[in-house]
């Protein structure tokens, strides 16, 4: 369990100031080792060509001119053009696999950190927003994928270029080349002083645009609320104060990175003008060659250049190292719900017998107090019961722990006597489904949405929607069980939603079942349908309802009261209406100067054992894998 301090934001944490989080991503290059030494292969050899130019160059002038041969100099321009050809190859190959590696690469982190945002439990999304995950899923890998195409491959290959013709410098004219090495660092040190200001900016635009995108995620897809409150032009503002604040740390990022880039040209170029004056004094004194003089100009602008463009170079790369680190975060991230090592089985079939023992919870969020107490709980197979309580009582978060969103502080419960931290996660919620009052529908059609995670023929779901009365107004949707029922099924009514919801549970025919209230939103016509769907769902198998409306529950096997996360009272509606306690002042506030309803409606015929041939529309055998 996260202890209390896990309120906070899990991923906000202390930051480096360093490009290590770039240096952690190159475990994503290792399935494409081969394409990796060949782009590598490339850029030496674009490199190497490159560097060869300044001898091209000093053979054309010292050979092919001063000789005064024609022939000399058609050969000496022959062979700058076999350069040339050898190099636009190398930088043509270079560039295609560097970028082929930068998209592979960013592809594989993406899926890498969707498939830990989907492993991650709910407890960690109870802390952190939804659009600051999105935000690094969509904005930082689009600028990861920038700096690991391209910044990383020109860093590699002006450092390159800086040593190699710091090193043809030196063999051309090693006076010279000391007076180039004492610039350097004039140049490098306050590119660095600023380089290291520009990823902090880099990594708080981040942060800032995150912000913009959780907002934008909350508020549209609570637009409807938004609209019908009135509530655009707070909305408005609120917008725009996040767009402003991270307009403003962006503008402070980018003037250090145009200083940046001003005092390194200025620097730069500076140093070449005071090479050039000090080599053309030696050429007039008869100590270095015209041909020499062009070499060494060419290679002193190639280290000029490439020294400069590795200090902007550098803020680029400490802006990805921004990003890589919240990536970084977000993979290393552990969930706390995890399967054991060595998970036991379910039996088959799974009978659907429910244990709680002694189960105390707090969540993380509200450590303060716990939404469940020392609870004790035994259903039997295919027995109903009826969580009653006031809201705050505990009932929403049983079926949280049954899911095992969360794991109990203390005590264990079981499915069919195994303790659940003993199984593997997916296997026993293969076994439980949920009804809740506000189903989630998802952006796809009908089909999809019943099916959900499920490989079943259509037949199944059409059988499934029959049941679940969702069957008729499917059919007359424009394109059937194909229509795109809108994002969150905007498209359909409460009533339909909650229909595909029911007939999405028959699919997956569970040993048990948790109803959070299901009708308890709709019309009365509403109403009837999802009920009759409900009681098909709930024959035969071990179900769990929570009530508000007493009246919906007065045939359950069992109710149980909840106050405070405890079971405070447990019986038959009848026997707890008799009794002076939380369920007879819960139904005497309800029904206020109506009648309480009488418990001489007919009950349902008690089943004595799930009957899988009679009642299941996909009958299969049941297995605890």
């Amino acid at each position: 369990m996260r202890s209390s301090s896990a309120s906070a934001d899990p991923l906000d944490r202390p930051r480096s100031r360093r490009l290590r989080p770039l240096l952690r991503l190159l475990g994503f290059t290792k399935p494409y080792l081969g394409r990796l030494l060949l782009a590598l292969t490339a850029l030496l050899l674009a490199a190497g060509t490159l560097l060869a130019f300044g001898q091209v160059i000093r053979n054309v002038v010292d050979t092919g001119i001063a000789s005064g041969s024609s022939a000399a100099l058609d050969q000496a321009l022959l062979f700058f053009l076999l350069v040339v050809v050898l190099l636009s190859l190398a930088v043509g190959l270079r560039s295609w696999l560097l970028n082929w590696l930068g998209e592979r690469v960013v592809a594989d982190v993406r899926r890498a950190v969707f498939d830990r945002a989907l492993a991650l439990d709910v407890g960690f999304f109870e802390t952190t927003r939804t659009g600051e995950v999105i935000s690094r899923l969509t904005s930082d890998t689009a600028l990861l994928q920038i700096v690991v195409g391209s910044t990383l491959a020109m860093g590699l290959r002006s450092l390159l270029l800086a040593i190699g013709s710091l090193a043809m410098l030196a063999i051309t004219s090693p006076e010279l080349t000391l007076l180039v090495v004492l610039g350097v660092p004039v140049v490098l040190v306050p590119a660095w002083l600023l380089g290291h200001r520009v990823r902090r900016f880099s990594r708080l635009s981040q942060d800032r645009i995150g912000d913009v995108g959780a907002y934008v995620d909350e508020t549209l897809h609570g637009i409807r609320t938004v609209q019908a409150f009135c509530h655009e032009p707070v909305d408005r503002a609120r917008y725009a104060e996040r767009v402003e604040a991270a307009f403003g740390t962006a503008m402070r990022r980018s003037v250090n990175s145009a200083l940046l880039s001003t005092v390194v040209t200025l620097l730069t170029f500076g140093a070449i003008g005071l090479v050039l004056w000090f080599g053309g004094r030696e050429v007039l004194a008869g100590r270095l060659s015209g041909g020499q003089l062009s070499a060494f100009l060419f290679y002193a602008i190639l280290v000029a250049g490439n020294v400069g463009s590795l200090s902007d170079i550098a803020g680029q790369l400490l802006r990805g190292a921004g990003a890589a680190e919240r990536l970084m975060e977000l993979l290393e991230t552990e969930p706390s719900i995890t399967a054991p090592a060595s998970p036991r089985r379910l039996p088959t079939p799974v009978q659907g017998q429910v244990e709680a023992q002694a189960v105390t919870f707090t969540y993380p969020s509200r450590p303060e107090r716990p939404a469940i107490a020392g609870l004790d709980l035994a259903i039997a197979p295919g027995e109903q019961i009826a969580l009653v309580g006031p809201s705050g009582a505990g009932k929403s978060t049983l079926f949280h722990l049954l899911l095992r969103f969360y794991d109990p502080e203390q005590g264990a419960l079981r499915l069919d006597g195994i303790d659940l931290r003993d199984l593997e996660p997916a296997a026993f919620r293969r076994q439980i489904v949920i009804v809740p009052q506000d189903p989630v529908i998802f952006g796809a059609d009908a089909l999809e949405n019943i099916r959900y995670g499920l490989e079943v023929e259509e037949a199944a779901v059409t059988a499934a929607a029959q049941a679940a009365h969702a069957h008729e107004f499917i059919e007359r949707l424009p394109d059937g069980y194909r229509t795109f029922l809108g994002e969150r099924g905007v498209r359909l009514s409460g009533g339909e939603r909650q229909r595909i919801a029911i007939a999405r549970a028959i699919l997956r025919d569970p040993a048990v079942l948790l109803l959070d209230e299901a009708t308890s939103a709709l019309d009365a016509e509403s109403e009837r349908l999802v009920q009759d769907a409900l009681d098909h769902l709930m024959r035969g198998r071990t179900s769990i309802v929570i009530a508000h409306r007493l009246a919906t529950v007065r045939n359950a096997d069992r109710i149980l009261v909840l106050d405070q996360g405890r079971i405070v009272a447990s019986g038959r509606h009848e026997t707890l209406l008799a009794e002076d306690g939380l369920y007879a002042r819960l139904a005497a506030l309800q029904f206020q100067d109506r009648p309480i309803p009488a418990a001489d409606a007919p009950r349902r015929q008690e089943p004595a054992r799930r009957a899988p041939d009679e009642t299941r529309l996909n009958p299969r055998p049941r297995s605890g894998a």
